[in-house]
Order: C-alpha cells, then structure tokens, then sequence
C-alpha cells in the first residue's frame, strides 16, 4: 500500500524543465530510495515533497490525502545542505528547532536528552554549532530532524561527513526508525548504502523516471546467468571443461586456487556447470554473480543518455 504517491509531476523552470511526468509510490514503512546523477530532478522533487515549491502539473498524495500545508508537520526533511545557526549554542537551537516544529518543551528536553544521550554528545550542549566539526553538526541536524517524531522522513545525503562508524551508526537508527513506523525517503549516491537499506527505489535521469521498483526485483531482473567459481588440482584450460553454448567470461589465478567467471545459457542450470567441472577439479567456492546496484545505475543511466548523445 502506497503511503506516499507523486502523480505525473512535472515541474519546468525559465528554460529548463526538471521533472517530465514523473510518477513514484513509497510503500508505508518502507525506505525508498531517491536515485539519479547531479541534475537529475531529484532535489526538485524533494522541494516539492516539502512544499518548499509547487509542480506545473500532476499531483502528489499523502497518507491517501492530496498534500496539503498541515502536512508539513508530519515531515522530517534532513537536507544535503545543512542549516544550522553557527553562532547559537547547539542545545538551545535543538530546543528552539524542536519546539518550532511543534514539540511543547518539556516533551523536547525529554526527547533531546534521550538523543544526545543515545549519540553521546551530552557534552555539546553549551557549545556553539561552529565549534563542532561537519561530522558533529551532522549528528545534531539529524536529531532536529527527528525530534518531532514525523511518520515521512526525508533524508538527502545523510552520511556525508560522517567516518565509517559513525555512518553504521546513523544507518542503525534510520532502520529503527523504520522499523517503529517511519517511511523513508532515501537521496544519495552511494550506491552501497542503498543495497543496505532501501526496500524500493525509483532512479531519475535527465528529469525521466527511468526506473522503478524492489531492490530485490530490480537486482533479480538485472542478473545475467553468471557464475564464479574457485578451485584447485587441475593444470589445463577452463575453457576445455565446459558444455556446449557455455561462456568463460574470465580467468584468474591467486597462489594455487583459480577462479573461473562463467555465462550459462538461459536454458542451462548451474548444476550443468557444477558436474561438468566436478570430476577434474577440488571446487572451494561457487556463487552467482548478482549485479550491484552500483553497476545498474550506471547501465541505466548510459541506456537512457543515448538518445541526447546520438542528436
């Protein structure tokens, strides 16, 4: 069930259109992630989720309601542009954004208390937010974003700068914040981090949609019947041990174990594969070779860039 529709939007500015029809549904509780190159329509997208900026055509539904002004308090929107006050104390401008969005002050004290507790930074209250390092301002915007407790969450480039553990660390929290009820929408370009944690993801490219749906689906639709498979005790060619219509696609060697990079036909199982080499070779390891995300995005988005390229 879809908690969170874009209809058939499209939004042009003076002489550049950055969205073309562009229609998206985020399941309830679900991380979707938000994908596609600088320039994409992404950010304009988000203005619009956020209301910051409204479509010239096409709709946008929240919660089966047409989006409206009292929406914006239940959204949580962290940017990739971060807007904290530089010279306010870290503690009273969490206080003051908290109560901005609608939190009475004795419930954001509780609330910033468990937060800064949970991130152990009770230490930063009293200082400014330009004493704190990027990583550290990042921390206390997430927090802002949210202490009220929004049912969407927005999230445009979470992670940056944040070290690797800090990074797990947020990861963490978005999961629980997913798993007590929160729908995600996830923006980034880290391709790693959306295998991790989307569920469903559309990718934009030059103001199009040109891809939708399950990570698990998209990756399951992208796979390309490869195999690889490690192994020992035999001198001769790889390539003289497989059956009729199957592909080397490569061939490595790493001390005494060798790996073999194999393209069955779409008819073929991989136990073909398995008993052709079984009686000549010690087999250590055999897996599919599934596509990342990483490698879609890039197939997609070169797919798609073709036509300008061709005018």
């Amino acid at each position: 069930m879809s908690y969170f529709s874009v209809r058939n939007i499209t939004k042009r500015y003076s002489g550049h259109t950055a969205l073309t029809n562009v229609s998206i549904d985020v399941p309830k509780q679900s991380i979707f992630g938000l994908l596609g190159p600088n320039g994409a329509g992404k950010t304009s997208l988000i203005r619009i989720i956020n209301q910051i900026t409204g479509p010239d055509e096409g709709e946008v539904f929240f919660d089966s309601e047409k989006l409206a002004p009292h929406h914006v308090d239940r959204i949580g929107y962290l940017p990739e542009e971060r807007g904290l006050y530089k010279k306010m104390k870290v503690g009273e401008q969490a206080l003051y954004l908290a109560q901005l969005k609608g939190v009475n002050k004795a419930d954001a004290m509780k609330r910033l208390k468990y937060w800064f507790e949970k991130f152990e930074i009770q230490a930063w209250w009293n200082k400014k937010v330009e004493e704190l390092s990027k990583g550290m301002q990042q921390k206390v915007q997430f927090i802002v974003t949210v202490i009220h407790e929004p049912s969407l969450l927005i999230f445009d480039e979470p992670f940056s700068g944040f070290d690797p553990i800090n990074v797990n660390l947020l990861k963490d929290e978005i999961l629980a914040l997913r798993d007590k009820g929160a729908t995600i929408i996830f923006s980034t370009h880290n391709m790693a981090s959306v295998e991790e944690l989307c569920d469903d993801i559309a990718l934009i490219n030059k103001s199009h949609k040109i891809l939708e749906g399950s990570v698990k689906e998209i990756k399951k639709q992208y796979k390309t019947n490869t195999y690889s498979l490690d192994f020992d005790g035999y001198s001769g060619a790889a390539e003289a041990l497989l059956p009729v219509g199957f592909e080397l696609l490569d061939e490595q060697s790493d001390d005494d174990l060798r790996q073999a990079i194999v393209r069955i036909p779409e008819k073929a199982t991989q136990n073909e594969l398995l008993q052709a080499f079984m009686p000549h070779v010690n087999i250590h390891a055999f897996k599919e070779i599934i596509p990342t995300m990483n490698e879609i995005f890039i197939r997609k988005v070169n797919e798609a860039s073709k036509p300008f390229l061709n005018l």
